[in-house]
């Protein structure tokens, strides 16, 4: 049963929530969520892949990205947690709307030791700094080492990784300024339950310095007077 709210006390207390209500309320909140497909390789030398919303990257310098890892009901680790622990390695895939549904499947929960990548028919290609594969339909392809791994509870550890390097699908990154083009990209994003986004509406807003906003506010001032 959910607690009764407050009446005099203002939004929601995250700490009288259930864990479940807790996550759907953050989920919903925070949207669209970019989606790590991570490949690892298990004690046997199968290709495993999993999903992850719960995932961005964190710093440049150095190359950051941090991966929230959840374990079973019973709180032992999931296939790619203990594959990270054990070698500290895996490959970043975003995620764009070609490999969504292939995406989905590899959400299914396979027994421990069947890959992902052997079901779904994905085809790999070899890493350059790591020795997990990556996959040859992603748009791009993030090869990382573990940096540390935080554990906060039971079922919960947050994986910081550095990024030794990026693959990118042809046509998708203009080298000479570091450019990529959203439009053959076509990034898909994470929203809640069983909703997903594209990112083709997209607008621009231009960051100003403060003299700029000065004189635009200065202007507006002048036109509403």
């Amino acid at each position: 049963m959910r607690p009764m709210a407050d009446k005099n006390a203002s939004g929601i207390s995250l700490r009288e929530l259930e864990p479940r209500d807790r996550y759907k309320l953050l989920c919903g909140v925070v949207v669209p969520r970019p989606i790590a497909l991570v490949t690892t390789l298990d004690e046997n030398g199968a290709v495993n892949a999993a999903p992850f919303s719960f995932f961005n990257v964190f710093s440049e310098s150095p190359a950051l990205i941090v991966l929230g890892l959840q374990h079973k009901p019973d709180h032992s680790p999931k296939d790619t947690t203990r594959n990270i622990h054990r070698d500290g390695e895996f490959v970043v895939h975003m995620v764009d709307e070609a490999l969504s549904a292939v995406m989905n499947d590899c959400a299914v929960d396979f027994p421990s030791g069947d890959s992902e990548v052997v079901a779904t028919g994905l085809a790999t290609l070899a890493s350059v700094d790591v020795k997990v594969p990556r996959l040859a339909e992603a748009p791009f392809a993030l090869e990382c080492r573990r940096h540390v791994v935080l554990k906060f509870s039971p079922d919960r550890e947050l994986l910081v990784g550095e990024v030794l390097r990026v693959h990118a699908r042809d046509g998708l990154v203009d080298e000479a300024n570091m450019y990529v083009d959203l439009e053959a990209y076509r990034p898909i994003g994470r929203m809640f339950g069983n909703l997903y986004t594209t990112q083709r509406d997209t607008f621009a807003l231009v960051r100003e310095s403060h003299s700029q906003w000065l004189a635009r506010r200065d202007t507006q001032e002048l036109k509403d007077a």
